[in-house]
């Protein structure tokens, strides 16, 4: 479910031949923020957007370097390009990879036209007119748009992504982010605004703010409004609508915060909170800020004060020293707390990382194993919270029919993040009347990740935002 390429498809228009351009963006949401910029700005000067590979005159690969599989998803992709191009079609590579890994992408494909640098994606126009070979590749190592440069947003209309800050002001043991990305650097609040505001008027419903960690939006600066600050200011403007909140650690999930979520519903009862490990001595070797009772501590807050409250993590098995016993812990940890849905990796040495030198990495065979098993008993988890939804009547987004039938609808309640969760799966739509519009489904199954129902009606209209608790204490 979880999908790393994003292939941008748009309407063709006529322009003159020899324009036509092929994108395809791999890794995370903030990569396809920039891929939607650079194809923004080439729709503004006049090229034509395809996603026949084979009638592309340009092909665009916008790379993630992040791990060691990701660099070898990107080599895959541009022998792919190359293999399957029509003669005389001119290959432009950008982002991570080009920023850290040129050489070994220019030892493997020596006929690439062009080289973007990952902070350099405006400078698109300039990589596909260049008449010969050559590169923009400046210091700048993440990019964030600004003012008034076009962006073309390239996900279903009820969706899309707001990044609002780029960079990390982390050091996790396992990370090399901060290297490939740079420090932290942050979105102004007028931008955001402005930006998010924009969305809205395009029909946007779901609005998913992005960046390393949301929690240290703004940090850098002089004056440190925070995340809280930057959340009211976007519930003061009117209308229905969704925020999700990608990604948010767990030491940056403050009391305000939770009161936030929980006064408001326009802002997703939903967070993405990275954890990684539950045992105190991985999370230190990690160099993780939290522990396992501050964890076990914020899962409880959260359930008792938003009701109804999803959070999605993301864990690692195999980190360097990681004992049976430790790893013991981390699956009786997801039975005893269950949350809803969880990201498996396996730890993958980066060379760069300062995990890379510790003693202890474990081979393949027992990361896998361990793997497997941690995925096992969180398939248990779901199956057992998905089965709590039945007969439960829920506030979907109907986004289309279900790619394996044309008898089936699917849609997602707040519960399910874009790309990443499970969604419902609508086997009655008979009442749905248009697509990218929210309903009332009754749920009447569940099957592993996804929940099976029926469209009831049109969704009840949304409820004005209740007084927050911190109001009331105030004001009270």
């Amino acid at each position: 479910m979880n999908k790393s390429v994003s292939r941008i498809e748009l309407h063709e228009k006529d322009v003159q031949s020899g324009n036509k351009i092929n994108f395809t963006s791999l890794g995370c949401a903030r990569n396809l923020v920039d891929t939607e910029v650079m194809l923004g700005i080439v729709l503004q000067a006049g090229y034509e957007v395809t996603h026949q590979i084979g009638e592309a005159d340009f092909l665009v690969v916008n790379t993630c370097g992040f791990l060691a599989s990701s660099r070898l998803e990107g080599l895959d992709t541009i022998d792919d390009l190359f293999k399957n191009k029509k003669k005389g079609a001119k290959v432009i590579i950008a982002g991570c990879m080009v920023q850290k890994h040129k050489e070994e992408i220019q030892k493997k494909f020596p006929g690439i036209h062009y080289y973007l640098g990952s902070g350099d994606m405006e400078k698109i126009l300039q990589a596909v007119s260049a008449p010969e070979a050559g590169e923009a590749i400046s210091s700048a190592r993440s990019y964030l748009e600004w003012g008034e440069v076009p962006r073309q947003v390239s996900t279903p209309k009820n969706y899309a992504y707001l990044k609002i800050a780029e960079g990390c002001a982390k050091s996790c043991a396992f990370c090399i982010i901060p290297k490939i990305k740079g420090p932290l650097k942050s979105k102004p609040q007028e931008q955001v605004l402005k930006e998010f505001q924009a969305l809205l008027k395009q029909g946007v419903h779901e609005v998913i703010l992005i960046a390393q960690d949301l929690g240290d939006w703004s940090k850098e600066g002089k004056e440190k409004p925070g995340l809280e600050s930057l959340l009211r200011e976007m519930l003061k403007v009117k209308g229905d609508y969704w925020i999700r909140l990608l990604y948010l650690y767990p030491d940056e999930i403050t009391d305000g915060l939770i009161d936030l979520i929980s006064s408001d519903s326009r802002l997703c009862a939903y967070l993405d909170m990275p954890l990684q490990h539950i045992n105190d001595d991985i999370l230190k070797a990690m160099r993780r800020k939290t522990s396992k009772k501050q964890i076990i501590d914020i899962l409880t807050k959260l359930r008792k004060l938003v009701p109804g409250v999803m959070v999605r993590t993301s864990l690692m098995v195999g980190f360097p020293g990681e004992t049976e016993e430790q790893f013991a812990e981390l699956v009786q940890f997801i039975q005893e707390h269950p949350l809803d849905n969880i990201g498996i990796f396996k730890y993958s040495c980066e060379a760069e990382s300062l995990s890379a030198k510790m003693p202890g990495h474990i081979s393949e065979e027992v990361k896998q194993r361990r793997y497997e098993k941690l995925a096992e008993t969180q398939l248990k988890v779901v199956r057992e919270r998905n089965r709590s939804y039945i007969k439960k009547k829920l506030k979907v987004m109907v986004e289309g029919y279900h790619p394996d039938s044309p008898y089936l609808m699917r849609g997602r309640f707040y519960g399910q993040c874009p790309e990443i969760d499970g969604q419902v799966i609508i086997n009655d739509g008979r009442k749905v009347k248009t697509f990218g519009k929210m309903y009332e489904v009754e749920i009447t199954q569940a099957a592993d990740y996804d929940l099976i129902g029926r469209v009831v009606g049109p969704a009840p209209e949304p409820k004005s935002p209740k007084p927050s608790k911190l109001a009331l204490a105030v004001h009270g």
